[in-house]
């Protein structure tokens, strides 16, 4: 009997002396170990450095840096941000400073704390995007994240998201190159998700991250033009959070990836919405910009919701939901 009452108490959940649940939040991606599902999503928390005033990057599973090219762009023209009722259009193409800058000042500076780097790769070819991946290949990061779905990006990245020959193509040739594990991350502006998480797999990818922002277009009636100098960009914030959940849920139920949810997350309630329909770990995004504590209010909110329901492992929540 007493046998029985053992097994029966490790198999539900374990507590601590104050009577919480002792609860395992780390999860595994292609080897890399997080200590909890959460990080930044590329281009709204820079490489951190910024956001290190106001929080403890070390709460973090990882920092998603902003993208980072072969040589340093100077993004779109201005105006390259506009508000909607839901969310926000962007249009900043990808600004950066080369990732010569990026190793020399960028990695060091993350590298002070206990959170794994994932770095965001964008390019114009599959030439750029190797050439930074193999620049890449003997600095402390521990994983990468090709973009080939950004909307506001005439050349290369949009076209490598929304056909599938190519994005098998490009997820080869990177794989080929790269030294840590790859991370595709997948565009929303296509017919069916699944045919390119498909793609994405038979390339060779290690992980897959959905979705993108969705493009959009707003105009300003006042002036009479169109409210971003770019014409279109790219939607996110809560507005298009039901749609990534459903390809988040599609892609979990058609590959065999782990996946990281993004799109519309502010709270923890949005993030378990994710974990439950198939991702493994979750990426913070609009909601930086006007909290600059979300990140980790998200990472607490995930823990309070394992404490309430009784769950000592985060691994027995993520894809319940069929």
């Amino acid at each position: 009997m007493a046998n029985t009452v053992y097994v029966w108490m490790i198999g539900c959940y374990r507590r601590n002396k104050e009577g919480k649940v002792n609860m395992n939040t780390t999860v595994n991606l292609a080897g890399v170990e997080l200590k909890n599902p959460v990080m930044t999503a590329s281009g709204t928390f820079g490489s951190g450095s910024e956001y290190s005033e106001f929080m403890d990057l070390n709460q973090l599973g990882a920092v998603v840096t902003k993208g980072v090219a072969n040589i340093p762009w100077q993004g779109n023209a201005a105006p390259r941000i506009a508000e909607t009722s839901c969310g926000m259009l962007n249009a900043v193409g990808l600004q950066n400073p080369g990732v010569d800058l990026f190793v020399k000042r960028d990695i060091p500076f993350l590298r002070k704390f206990d959170t794994k780097i994932i770095v965001n790769v964008c390019g114009k070819s599959v030439k750029d995007y190797c050439e930074v991946v193999e620049r890449l290949a003997d600095q402390p990061v521990d994983m990468l994240e090709i973009n080939v779905s950004c909307p506001n990006v005439k050349e290369g990245g949009i076209a490598f998201g929304q056909d599938p020959k190519a994005l098998e193509n490009i997820t080869k040739e990177v794989k080929s190159k790269a030294k840590q594990p790859v991370i595709m991350k997948l565009s929303p502006n296509v017919t069916d998700i699944t045919v390119m998480a498909k793609a994405a797999e038979a390339g060779g990818a290690d992980v897959l991250s959905l979705i993108n922002t969705l493009t959009g277009m707003q105009i300003d009636i006042n002036r009479q033009c169109f409210a971003i100098a770019n014409q279109t960009g790219g939607l996110s914030g809560p507005a298009i959070k039901p749609v990534a959940v459903r390809m988040v849920y599609q892609a979990a139920n058609a590959v065999s990836l782990p996946i990281i949810g993004m799109g519309g997350i502010a709270s923890a309630e949005d993030a378990m919405e994710f974990i439950l329909a198939g991702a493994s770990a979750v990426a913070v995004g609009t909601a930086n910009f006007y909290n600059p504590m979300a990140t980790v209010e998200v990472a607490r909110g995930i823990e309070d919701y394992m404490q309430r329901h009784k769950v000592d492992n985060i691994q027995n929540l993520i894809g319940i939901v069929k």
